[in-house]
């Protein structure tokens, strides 16, 4: 079977049996992750859920039989950083689904000195997914849900010399910024995993109406409503495809779309920019 744009997350997974598995999908509560830890444990795994609070991971757990929830505030990094030791304890993982995040907030908003999304999106899940590392088995997977929208960036790509947005604020650049990070950190960590058989990857789910575009204006819906739009079905696909799908097994450190290999801005290709990237949030987590 070809998959492609209405490929659902089923269709992605059909005749993988996860059975014995364990795989972690973080905003697990609503939309593209709740839609993944359903077909995950469809296919026989454990779920390890995670969202802001423990509340949350847990009711929307709660028809997965044998199903894990977690706290895991990303802006936090403590948070982050406590809910990959309890990922330890839990362990072995076979996958890491990075997909929780935030989307074009109207007004800057910043943490720790870092604007949000940032913070959110890129900072939150690398200090997750380095801090549950020794818990990811020797085949084990980690997916990192990107955007098109990291298409969207300035000349620099990422500014490194102002991630709180203290020049300047564009909810669409800010955005594009911190999902061009999950694609290079996706990139590192592919490196990293070199002369291994874990794998590291990024995507573009498409288009999807979920709780994600909340903070969008009026205008961008409009925008929105010419678009080809997914369902949440489909736009769970290709981040389950990169997760379980044996025809991934040895694919890293690339960029999909559709269930398909698919180009990425130039910036995305950038070893130095991924580097410096890769330091200067090292550096910034040992001081969180």
């Amino acid at each position: 079977m070809t998959f492609g744009f209405e490929t659902t997350a089923e269709e992605a997974s059909a005749g993988v049996d996860l059975s014995g598995k364990t795989f972690v999908v973080t905003g697990c509560n609503s939309g593209l992750g709740l839609e993944t830890a359903r077909v995950l444990a469809l296919r026989g795994a454990r779920v390890i859920g995670t969202s802001r609070t423990l509340e949350k991971a847990e009711a929307a757990l709660a028809p997965f039989e044998g199903a894990v929830g977690l706290a895991c505030e990303l802006s936090e990094p403590t948070s982050a950083r406590a809910c990959a030791k309890a990922l330890l304890e839990l362990g072995p993982l076979d996958g890491i689904v990075c997909n929780a995040g935030i989307m074009a907030l109207p007004e800057v908003q910043r943490k720790h000195g870092v604007e949000l999304q940032m913070l959110t999106n890129h900072i939150g899940h690398v200090a997750l997914v380095l801090g549950a590392l020794d818990a990811l088995t020797d085949d084990g997977r980690v997916v990192m849900v990107s955007s098109g929208a990291h298409h969207m960036l300035p000349e620099a790509g990422i500014e490194l010399d102002d991630l709180g947005a203290e020049r300047s604020y564009d909810p669409w650049k800010r955005y594009g910024q911190s999902k061009l990070a999950n694609i290079l950190f996706a990139k590192q960590l592919a490196k990293r995993f070199e002369g291994s058989a874990r794998t590291a990857n990024a995507l573009h789910p498409g288009v999807i109406r979920t709780n994600l575009a909340r903070h969008l204006p009026d205008r961008a819906e409009g925008m929105i409503s010419k678009m080809r739009t997914k369902t949440i079905p489909q736009g769970a696909a290709t981040q389950t495809y990169l997760a379980v799908h044996p025809d991934v097994a040895e694919v890293s450190g690339q960029y999909y779309a559709d269930c398909q290999p698919k180009e990425t801005h130039a910036r995305a290709n950038d070893t130095a920019l991924a580097e410096k990237l890769w330091a200067k949030t090292e550096a910034l987590l040992a001081d969180l």
